[in-house]
């Protein structure tokens, strides 16, 4: 009975455990601390349990505009639509001249996700067209699934495509099982462009975020003992200065609970 009982646990969503949400005192200390106000959200599914650990709950459960860890998604619908082939397919550079110098030259699915390059994807939301656009979102139900006449930046500005901190996690829950409709060989595929970070028995994978204002910071920690997800989203005022307190606050929080080494 036992085991049936966590194996529900285990496979049960994030919305049968949001009343229980944890609130972490501890983690506000590490927000404070880096001068950022913003939200945080664990949900720890090791050893077959479901454990919701927050720093400000209301905050987690508001929508923002998702800015690149829309990248994740993103590249499923142009892997399922035929834009692009495998992580191996070259995209040439148009020439532009931008501010981030990775931008600047031929990009493929894996240099695109690391280094964001905005270009690459807004190339893809060109190729898929506004009706397709909403179609993959409608089916995924990703956010408010909105995108506006904004077909090359609805994921880039305020006030049109917007998730939560708690739907960034149930997106990525269902990815981490493959169970997102695409085929399975394509959320792999994501799921490998996704990795930052290894070590003997854990894997991080994630994805940033950042439309000028407002940072992000998504994935998961694959432990052993099974995988414990996380979402941030960040106010940034001081812009760029900003941009490394995402990941830092993330990796302070989850050393907490033992999800990632000291030394990660």
């Amino acid at each position: 009975m036992a085991g049936v009982l966590l194996l529900a646990l285990a496979l049960a969503p994030l919305s049968a455990v949001a009343e229980t949400w944890q609130e972490r005192d501890d983690w506000g200390e590490i927000f404070r601390a880096n001068e950022a106000s913003g939200t945080l959200l664990v949900v720890d599914r090791r050893d077959g349990a479901a454990t919701a650990l927050v720093h400000d709950g209301e905050r987690a459960r508001q929508r923002f505009v998702p800015a690149s860890t829309f990248k994740i998604p993103h590249t499923l619908f142009a892997l399922d639509a035929g834009v692009v082939e495998d992580e191996f397919q070259v995209f040439a550079w148009d020439g532009v001249e931008r501010e981030f110098p990775p931008w600047n030259g031929d990009q493929d699915l894996r240099s695109g996700m690391r280094n964001s390059v905005v270009w690459l994807y807004q190339h893809f939301a060109r190729e898929l067209g506004e009706e397709r656009e909403r179609d993959y979102l409608a089916r995924l139900g990703y956010g408010n699934a909105e995108i506006g006449d904004r077909l090359e930046h609805f994921w880039l500005e305020e006030n049109l495509l917007e998730i939560s901190a708690e739907e960034q996690i149930a997106f990525l829950e269902r990815l981490y099982r493959n169970e997102l409709p695409f085929d399975e060989a394509d959320q792999r595929l994501v799921k490998d462009l996704m990795v930052v970070g290894a070590g003997n028995d854990w894997i991080l994978r994630g994805k940033t975020g950042w439309s000028g204002q407002l940072g992000w910071w998504v994935g998961w920690v694959e432990r052993p003992s099974g995988p414990v997800f996380f979402a941030l989203n960040m106010e940034t005022p001081n812009r760029m200065a900003d941009l490394p307190k995402r990941q830092g606050i993330v990796a302070e929080a989850l050393r907490t609970i033992e999800a990632l080494p000291p030394e990660a």
